[in-house]
């Protein structure tokens, strides 16, 4: 008799970690929520609710985590959490404590690859062999596929912190501790509230920082299309919660191809994920599978 594998999943975002159990990627079952306060907190509230949910059925977990990651076989700090802006949270083992924890086999990447995965298999990349994954919430982060396969180099990509031209208007120093006005800096949920002074969701949608968003994303967005050429661009996270930045942004990304190899239509090319919020911990789940 064929046996029925069942996996954990892990998404640690900077707000909250999300957990769940299924027999396979698409089909999650227990699931819980923890909002991300200390390594030692939230990693262990990780463990409890692996534990009270028979961890000793589980076949293998995957962690789809907020970076930078050590990805590097070998590595002595492999799967740690290395220089991340989020406070307290430098240097963390977190696939170590879990798989010391939990004693299972674990797997580990950035979300935003883990989601790329997950919209490659199941949404709005189906049958695609090129195409990037960027979300755009309190950090800005990018899973770039090509030829069917997660890119990894001497790192992962950290496509939100590419350097774009500031408008000239734009007085805001830049959210980003590091660089200042990278494209996280200037465009991400951080910096958006902290050039307006409130969490964005509160904004009306004719509040002109949108305008400025939309013009700073599309700037990323043609970067990313001249660099990689890719089949389509998926737009995830919280910032785009906000349905009508997508048109804003294609028209912006449209008026800066300037009729030079540009993408039509941009309906197709900039596209939303259809696996919404799901796209990160279907994705661990997906690293899971590999791991077991």
């Amino acid at each position: 008799m064929r046996k029925e594998y069942l996996y954990g999943g892990v998404e640690a975002g900077g707000t909250k970690f999300v957990c769940a159990l299924g027999t396979g990627p698409d089909a999650l079952s227990a699931r819980c929520e923890i909002p991300t306060t200390t390594p030692d907190e939230t990693v262990g509230r990780v463990v409890d609710f692996f534990r009270s949910h028979a961890v000793e059925s589980v076949d293998g977990i995957g962690i789809a985590s907020f970076g930078p990651l050590d990805l590097s076989p070998g590595s002595t700090t492999y799967g740690f959490i290395t220089s991340t802006p989020k406070p307290g949270w430098q240097n963390t083992d977190i696939a170590g404590r879990l798989r010391t924890a939990l004693k299972k086999p674990i797997a580990i990447d950035t979300d935003v690859n883990a989601a790329a995965l997950a919209e490659g298999e199941y949404g709005a990349a189906r049958d695609l062999r090129n195409f990037v994954y960027y979300t755009i919430g309190t950090g800005i982060g990018a899973g770039i596929v090509t030829n069917g396969r997660v890119l990894h180099g001497r790192s992962h990509p950290e496509c939100g912190h590419i350097r774009i031209p500031r408008d000239p208007l734009d007085t805001f120093a830049g959210a980003c501790p590091f660089h200042g006005d990278c494209l996280e800096g200037l465009a991400s949920g951080a910096a958006l509230q902290g050039r307006v002074g409130e969490l964005a969701q509160r904004l009306s949608s004719d509040h002109p920082v949108w305008r400025l968003e939309a013009r700073y994303l599309a700037l990323a967005l043609v970067n990313t299309f001249y660099m990689l050429a890719p089949e389509r661009i998926i737009l995830g996270g919280g910032v785009m919660q906000r349905a009508a930045l997508f048109p804003a942004i294609r028209n912006e990304t449209r008026a800066l191809f300037g009729g030079y190899v540009g993408v039509e239509p941009l309906e197709d090319f900039v596209a939303s994920p259809a696996l919404g919020n799901d796209a990160g911990i279907v994705g661990a789940m997906m690293l899971a599978a590999k791991a077991s």
